[in-house]
């Protein structure tokens, strides 16, 4: 059982699809796109910034780890929580609250006068951008029908990735420039008055719902939920810098028993006819499950490319943050170009533009491993454009076909659950892929610090990516069944 929702009047997935957007739906685009554009760019944007953060504020490293995984670790725990608190009390409400939490959050961040400060205020800007993140896939999925519900996924793909890329680049830009001797700080403050400017704009134009049900939260569910997650999370968030004791491999282990647990709990609350904080009807729904498989190897894969160029060209060559940034321009301008053409192709050949876009992104995974075997320490950002051009357009095409694949059998009244998940997904496939890919590098690397043992680490740890792209590409078969779907 779910919660039913209907939307206002014009804005409903059961209404019939308009010609064209009218400038509210424009508003609306504009805000939730930003509001998904900050919440991803702040998982990134600190890294580039934390050598002037350690300087400023004298802090250890262990501080430095948890101002970026405080923020990573919390996200990623709230995202099921957020959604299902938007199916109950209005996807508007909770993106509304997060925005404003977000930003104030921001602000506190930009003036933490201590290390300690800095952590808690990060935590907060955390549950922040988890509030209003997974209201915005429900928002698009309750809001457009057809061919605009398609291309608002493709802008929201498109949205979520150069997020991702544009992190390195925004971050470096800023703290080179010191604005007003601000230095660090300006990567925090930048968010305030866009945030403010995302607030005042979803203020007037997201839709409002009505909930025919008022279910209460599942609080038990909640609660296993979380231990699941932290038992996942955490180790592959600070294994690395733990050095991998076997209390935190003892968590990982624990993980499925505490899944199991609640599975079975979501399965008798829904069998007493109560409301499951993850209906367990969802991962009975074909595309969702594969749709959600896909998602956590593809981000995994993608994942270990953005963290170790930027540690390669850095660390290893000795370039500026800079320097990395502009590294990833190829990728980034091919994804905005893949996000455009997915549209086009799917009308034609439905969902299996996902199969394109794989397989041209396990190309492009090959040739940067070749690009990257045969320079070594030569390598440089020119070097690797043409590949980094391929694989981002193999991310272009498939990304915002997959979310809208993975939801479009998802029922109104668990959009907002359903959205949940596939992000949280995505967040542990990120963690995921750092974490292992981010192991292989380490362990080969050891202690060496000269250019031709980093160059040679990168290599090993690289052959993951196309790996883990592959199997993404086996896996489309499951979502888009025996029937070509041109939906």
């Amino acid at each position: 059982m779910s919660a039913s929702q209907t939307t206002t009047p014009g804005v409903g997935s059961d209404q019939v699809e308009p010609r064209g957007l009218t400038g509210r739906r424009r508003l609306m685009l504009v805000a939730v796109m930003t509001g998904t554009f900050l919440s991803m760019l702040n998982d990134f944007i600190v890294n580039v910034a934390t050598p002037a953060i350690r300087t400023d504020l004298n802090t250890s490293f262990s501080e430095i780890q948890l101002i970026i995984g405080g923020y990573v670790l919390v996200y990623g725990l709230l995202l099921v929580l957020a959604g299902r608190l938007g199916d109950i009390h209005g996807h508007r409400k909770l993106f509304l609250i997060g925005s404003a939490l977000f930003s104030v959050a921001s602000l506190a961040c930009g003036l933490a006068p201590n290390p300690s400060m800095l952590v808690v205020f990060r935590v907060a800007q955390a549950v922040g951008a988890a509030l209003l993140y997974p209201q915005v896939l429900s928002i698009l999925q309750l809001s457009f029908t057809g061919k605009q519900r398609a291309t608002v996924f493709a802008v929201y793909g498109t949205t979520i990735s150069l997020a991702s890329i544009a992190g390195q680049l925004i971050g470096g830009v800023l703290v080179e420039a010191n604005l007003f001797d601000l230095g660090w700080r300006t990567v925090f403050l930048i968010n305030v008055p866009v945030g403010l400017a995302t607030l005042a704009i979803a203020a007037v134009s997201l839709p409002r719902t009505e909930t025919t049900a008022r279910p209460k939260l599942d609080l038990p569910g909640l609660g296993l939920l979380t231990l699941t997650l932290a038992l996942l999370t955490f180790p592959l968030i600070q294994g690395r810098e733990f050095g991998w004791p076997a209390w935190l491999i003892a968590m990982l282990v624990l993980t499925a028993p505490a899944l199991a647990a609640f599975l079975a709990y979501e399965q008798r609350r829904t069998t007493q006819g109560r409301f499951a904080l993850v209906p367990p009807a969802l991962f009975r729904i074909r595309t969702f499950s594969a749709g959600n498989a896909i998602a956590l190897i593809f981000f995994a894969g993608n994942s270990g490319l953005f963290f170790l160029l930027p540690l390669q060209l850095q660390n290893g060559l000795g370039h500026s943050a800079l320097y990395a940034g502009l590294t990833f321009s190829p990728l980034a301008v091919a994804f905005g170009l893949g996000s455009m053409l997915a549209l086009r192709i799917q009308t034609r050949v439905g969902n299996h533009v996902l199969s394109i876009g794989y397989a041209i992104n396990v190309v492009g995974n090959v040739i940067l491993l070749v690009c990257v075997i045969a320079a070594g320490p030569d390598m440089t950002g020119l070097l690797l454009a043409p590949a980094l051009f391929v694989v981002g357009l193999g991310q272009g095409l498939g990304v915002s076909p997959l979310i809208g694949a993975a939801l479009k059998d998802v029922p109104e009244g668990d959009a907002g659950s359903a959205s949940g998940v596939i992000q949280t997904l995505m967040q542990v496939g990120v963690a995921f892929g750092v974490a292992v890919i981010g192991l292989i590098f380490f362990s080969v690397l050891g202690s060496a610090t000269d250019p031709q043992s980093y160059s040679t680490a990168f290599t090993w740890a690289l052959v993951a990516s196309p790996l883990l792209s592959l199997l993404s590409l086996l896996l489309v078969p499951a979502l888009i069944g025996k029937k070509r779907n041109t939906a």
